[in-house]
């Protein structure tokens, strides 16, 4: 079954890091993600930009398109993983390899209902 691991922290604090800090994060968490990808278990994945890059489209009676993210909250969505596991206690495992480098925020594991893969993009 698929699993959406989404990542979530303080935006201002990811964005304080130095390019080496950022870098050297990105360093530990790549060793984690192939361990995933050579066990088959991590499928695609994406960082997000800043939440300043976001508009949110309202709908209702009619189209409203706002600047910044669909809620405020102390933690943003920062980036996400798709991974494929047998069980629910299989997603949560993965879960807390890829934390194993972090040293703050918050993981969120959610069963994935449907899933299309669109077309192959650039």
């Amino acid at each position: 079954m698929l699993y959406a691991i989404f990542c979530y922290n303080s935006e201002a604090d990811v964005g304080a890091m130095t390019q080496e800090e950022d870098a050297a994060l990105t360093a530990k968490l790549r060793i984690v993600e192939d361990r995933l990808v050579a066990g088959g278990t991590l499928g695609p994945s994406a960082r997000l930009q800043p939440t300043t890059a976001a508009k949110t489209l309202r709908f209702g009676p009619r189209f409203q398109l706002v600047d910044g993210p669909f809620a405020e909250t102390k933690e943003q969505l920062l980036g996400f993983y798709i991974v494929n596991c047998a069980t629910f206690e299989d997603a949560v495992d993965a879960a807390r390899v890829l934390a194993l480098p972090r040293t703050s925020g918050a993981l969120e594991i959610r069963p994935i209902e449907s899933f299309s893969l669109g077309s192959s993009l650039p």
